[in-house]
């Protein structure tokens, strides 16, 4: 895990700017706290921050360099198959490191561009093909790790997170119409490729870039599970999808626990991450489990500590409960706006940016249950689609996820900055009519899944643990566990409310009372209900000169929310002033007028 910045010269008469790529790679230096690198050749350089986590000595560090097969990479993420790849590749080639990063050059030169069929994990690469003249970026499957990229006059850049991009300099900072009425209709969700800035761009997941001389650059993606009924499941009972789901991920799980540093698990106390540490118990481990609670207020519960005790009382974990006072919650969301690289609206991401805090004090990597209720129909908007036509399937995830409408946002934004279309309806519509899903559900899980999620919990998580860090593993995004439950007949997922599978799965491992409880979600009710220095705080940013002469939104309205500020819910129950003041916080700490 780490940070990875560049910059590649279009012109081939041009060298990279060094001192832009310095910059970039600085910035991130939470991603990567125990050393950076830099490398430069011809018309590519490249950077890096390092988490130390796979081979810990000075031969893992990056950018790495094979002289004898003329490549360069700098990566992200971890791949959990590399010591079977090693092997694999053990009687074509020398190694001088035990690390995966050595794996992926090695990989690359055996089988090309199709060398990322064969790795399991999650990934940001940048690869240079030093004979070829052609330089790769790759982003895994489920977009778990980032890579932003950006234009600046003839040259391309990329970097880990968007903040690392504008420490470069001479980036377009002017909002995005389209990106903000992705911010505004999906609380806060803006999916690849745009961003809610004009001049930057998320390379989206499954995808490579290829950039080559004097072409264009080429996007290939290169995976998409199918969410159709397959001949080989003909015969299966619920039993048997039962069993293959189990063994898919307790493989899942297995998976993430390589590494050379101890691996902990986020515990909430639900369904997700109490799997987790039940299936790291079937594989002898009891790991560091932390679990983070916050002030009740009136009938929002602050913890759910009853019952990430139980699992850590049950599977003997070294447990680790973390309490958080209301007097911190103020200068906790300016700290964690501060870490995003894009806008989150989520209540839960200063919880996620807390507890983090704490994990850092004593685990580099932790298994956290992201993921689980995209893959597996958890939401409650899942269920309207359960029983939906076919052809419906647009509308209903419009009824049941969209938080305005087109004519809505009018009475949000200034007219300036609203899109001329509902750029949002279409693209989920677009996304939601491709072949390739049988059913309403399939085509919703689809959507949510593969557009939606990354730029939501993925990206939360992911941004939130690199503040501290912290390396975070999402079994439930495990790409075989992903492919079979894709095939799964929908209505064993949507069952009993929501993750039946997974339920039934659990009752055999887990207390009743942890898999039988009402749905929960991260609880902050301090952020739920908005009063005290956070409403201070919302207050200031909102009215600020700056946010005033930025004129995005309109000004009636905002005045409206400040007068009542818990008078308006977003569908997926979030506070709608907080998600518009998350958005101009994010901008005056960024630095964007």
């Amino acid at each position: 895990m780490c940070g990875i910045a560049g910059e590649i010269v279009d012109d081939r008469a041009g060298r990279p700017d060094l001192g832009a790529v310095e910059r970039m790679t600085r910035t991130m230096w939470s991603r990567g706290p125990d050393g950076a690198g830099h490398w430069s050749e011809g018309r590519v350089a490249l950077g890096h921050r390092r988490l130390s986590i796979i081979d810990l000595s000075d031969a893992g560090a990056q950018p790495m360099v094979d002289d004898e097969l003329g490549l360069a990479v700098a990566f992200n993420g971890c791949i959990y198959n590399y010591e079977q790849l090693r092997e694999e590749l053990s009687g074509r080639y020398r190694f001088r490191s035990t690390s995966d990063t050595e794996v992926v050059l090695k990989a690359y030169d055996h089988w090309g561009e199709r060398f990322v069929d064969h790795l399991v994990g999650m990934f940001a690469i940048a690869l240079v093909d030093r004979r070829r003249d052609r330089v790769l970026l790759v982003r895994d499957r489920l977009g778990i790790k980032p890579l932003y990229v950006a234009q600046v006059r003839g040259r391309t850049r990329f970097a880990s997170t968007l903040p690392a991009l504008l420490a470069g300099g001479g980036v377009d900072t002017e909002l995005d119409p389209a990106g903000l009425h992705h911010y505004l209709t999906w609380h806060s969700i803006v999916p690849a490729p745009r961003t809610v800035l004009r001049g930057v761009r998320k390379v989206p997941p499954a995808t490579i870039r290829v950039f080559e001389p004097g072409r264009a650059p080429r996007d290939h993606v290169y995976w998409q599970p199918s969410y159709t009924r397959r001949p080989e499941h003909a015969d299966w009972t619920e039993q048997d999808w039962r069993q293959a789901v189990r063994a898919a991920l307790q493989t899942a799980v297995r998976r993430r626990t390589v590494s050379d540093v101890e691996v902990g698990v986020l515990l909430s106390g639900g369904l997700d991450s109490s799997l987790l540490v039940a299936l790291l118990a079937e594989e002898d481990q009891k790991p560091s489990t932390f679990s983070i609670g916050f002030t009740s207020r009136g009938d929002v519960e602050g913890d759910e500590f009853v019952y990430s005790d139980a699992i850590a009382q049950k599977f003997g974990t070294d447990h680790h409960q973390i309490r958080i006072g209301d007097e911190e919650i103020a200068s906790a969301v300016e700290d964690a706006v501060g870490s995003m690289s894009e806008p989150m609206g989520s209540h839960d991401v200063t919880a996620f940016h807390l507890v983090c805090r704490e994990v850092s004090k004593h685990v580099k990597v932790v298994q956290c249950g992201q993921g689980a209720d995209e893959v597996f129909a958890g939401y409650r908007y899942h269920q309207p689609a359960a029983g939906a036509a076919r052809r419906d399937a647009a509308e209903v995830l419009r009824d049941a996820f969209h938080d305005l409408d087109h004519d809505e946002l009018a009475q949000v934004l200034e007219p300036h900055w609203l899109a001329r279309r509902d750029v949002s309806g279409e693209l989920a519509a677009r996304h939601l009519a491709d072949p390739g899903a049988d059913t309403a559900l399939d085509a919703v899980l689809r959507t949510d899944t593969h557009l939606l999620m990354p730029d939501d919990p993925v990206k939360r998580v992911d941004n939130m643990a690199m503040a501290w860090g912290v390396e975070a593993r999402v079994p439930f995004l495990d790409q075989d566990l992903v492919e079979l439950v894709a095939a799964c007949p929908p209505e064993l997922k949507s069952d009993q409310n929501g993750k039946g599978l997974l339920k039934d799965i659990g009752r055999d491992l887990l207390p009743l009372e942890v898999v039988d409880r009402k749905k929960g979600y991260f609880p902050v009710p301090a952020l739920t209900r908005l009063d005290g220095e956070v409403l201070d705080l919302l207050r200031a940013t909102m009215s600020s000169p700056t946010a005033r002469r930025r004129g995005v939104l309109r000004r009636d309205h905002v005045d409206a929310l400040l007068a009542d500020p818990n008078g308006r819910e977003t569908k997926a129950g979030g506070n709608e002033l907080w998600h518009l003041g998350v958005l101009e916080l994010w901008l005056q700490q960024h630095g964007i007028g």
